[in-house]
């Protein structure tokens, strides 16, 4: 299972659209995560017409549709393995102790956050964490970014971080 996983595109205050290279990406990909600041909800509109599954949560600086067409987190399984997806709050140094303390209860094997804008792709005490960073604003982040997430029977086969 290849998944496309991307957050923090602010559309249309900080693009006007989704990078061209992560839409040819993402058609080769299973399925597609958006781990919130869409902002508008078309970004979700612009995924789900690359025909693969789409999971979003929104995030804090969401538009008040977005916020009320998703959730703030979710937990799904893709291949075994128990993933929980969710934008994030607050301070960016305390981003995966959140994470952790939010998917307590659910205990999954992976978490997909953004908030950040920083990629983050690292296993600690046996939960990866993984924040694609964003592929539209470099306020903390040197560089542009989105990930790929790959997955099968139980195992991440391949997390990364794809520059842009």
């Amino acid at each position: 299972m290849r998944i496309g996983v991307i957050s923090d595109t602010h559309i249309p205050e900080r693009a006007k659209d989704i990078p061209a290279e992560i839409i040819k990406s993402f058609k080769d990909c299973n399925m597609i995560f958006h781990a919130g600041d869409l902002v508008e909800i078309k970004v979700l509109d612009i995924l789900r017409d690359l025909g693969k599954e789409v999971v979003a949560v929104h995030g804090n600086m969401d538009y008040p549709d977005v916020k009320q067409k998703l959730p703030s987190k979710q937990i799904i399984e893709v291949e075994g393995l128990r993933i929980g997806i969710f934008h994030g709050w607050g301070s960016p140094h305390k981003l995966k102790e959140l994470a952790r303390d939010t998917f307590k209860e659910e205990k999954p094997a992976i978490i997909v956050f953004g908030h950040s804008h920083y990629p983050v792709s690292e296993n600690i005490k046996g939960i990866y964490y993984f924040n694609p960073g964003s592929p539209t604003d470099k306020i903390f982040s040197p560089f542009n970014s989105y990930g790929i997430l790959e997955i099968e029977n139980k195992t991440i086969k391949k997390a990364e971080i794809i520059r842009i």
